[in-house]
């Protein structure tokens, strides 16, 4: 009788949950490429891998981070990196990369820009394009979270694409919310401040060895618009200077990072964001599903092209096109 051919998966579960090192962080890399697939058949692989790494996620602090373009986000993120490496943490960046609406590619440059954090043993960095996903996220960054805290990672570490109105979504899968902001934050505070700012747990001025008088007037102008920020605003959201392309300033940002996680915790206020965060994970995914197959539905595929061309005709208007293929998906999911 033959020998039954070695599981993949399984292997690549066991090098996942094993010692640390280089086979693991690729064992890592393979697992995020599974989730991240969308074939059917990787679809059920990646649940039953999920499945199987659950209980050992959930152990690391999740950090989220964005701010505007330019504010140097990948120059803290190594900074940061290479402090925490040095004072014994693992750490994993999953960082979000925008996608071209047009081509829908992605450069990925990340890694890249993290030339001396990317290749320390104790980090994983793994940049994924943002595709069709709103809020600044890949679709699959909540499953990588769970995967790098199953590979022991202790911090976790997920950048934004940039920062907006819909660039929000980082504060709904982690457990601190910080925002990078530029001294001479001024425009960028007016055109944010409804959208993200309210949801900071900490803001950091970077960059304030350029302009010191800047990032002084910076931190005095922000501290103040979070008191007026309206009830949903954090009142004691701290606001630091640093920098981190010259490395100054590290230490205080990461006390106040252990500071607010000790805080969160005692208070259990840490349990309930997550048991939250998972719940509205759960309807997020249940709203993918249902477009995904509702799109696949064969007669909604089957009427598709002919209202589609009344609709851009004018013959029909669009609530009216979308509720009959409606319709057609639930009477058809009715039938005996």
């Amino acid at each position: 009788m033959a020998a039954a051919e070695p599981d993949p998966d399984a292997a690549m579960c066991a090098r996942l949950l094993g010692p640390a090192g280089p086979p693991q962080r690729r064992a890592l890399a393979k697992a995020i490429t599974l989730i991240e697939s969308t074939r059917q058949d990787h679809r059920l692989r990646a649940d039953a891998l999920l499945d199987a790494v659950l209980p050992r996620s959930g152990g690391s602090f999740r950090l989220g981070l964005s701010g505007v373009p330019g504010v140097g986000k990948s120059t803290f993120i190594e900074a940061l990196g290479l402090f925490l490496v040095g004072q014994g943490h693992r750490v994993a960046v999953l960082a979000v990369d925008p996608s071209s609406s047009l081509g829908g590619g992605s450069i990925l440059g990340d890694k890249t820009r993290m030339e001396q954090l990317s290749v320390h043993e104790q980090a994983f960095i793994r940049p994924s394009p943002a595709g069709g996903t709103l809020g600044g996220v890949a679709e699959k960054t909540r499953e990588s979270i769970l995967l790098c805290e199953a590979a022991g990672y202790d911090t976790v570490i997920v950048e934004t694409v940039g920062v907006g109105q819909s660039e929000a979504a980082v504060a709904g899968m982690t457990d601190m919310f910080v925002l990078l902001q530029l001294p001479n934050a001024g425009d960028d505070l007016q055109a944010i401040k409804k959208g993200v700012m309210e949801l900071a747990d900490l803001v950091v001025i970077n960059k304030a060895d350029l302009d010191e008088a800047a990032a002084t007037r910076a931190r005095a102008q922000i501290t103040s618009a979070l008191r007026w920020l309206g009830p949903h605003s954090h009142a004691a959201t701290q606001v630091l200077q640093l920098s981190a392309l010259k490395g100054t300033g590290m230490p205080g940002f990461w006390r106040a990072v252990t500071d607010f996680r000790e805080r969160q915790s005692d208070g259990g206020q840490l349990a309930a964001r997550r048991q939250a965060q998972d719940q509205a994970w759960m309807w997020e995914r249940i709203e993918a599903g249902l477009r995904q197959r509702f799109q696949q539905h064969p007669a909604v595929r089957a009427a598709l092209p002919a209202l589609t061309r009344d609709l851009r005709a004018g013959h029909v208007a669009a609530s009216v096109a979308a509720r009959r293929l409606l319709d057609l998906a639930f009477q058809a999911a009715a039938a005996p």
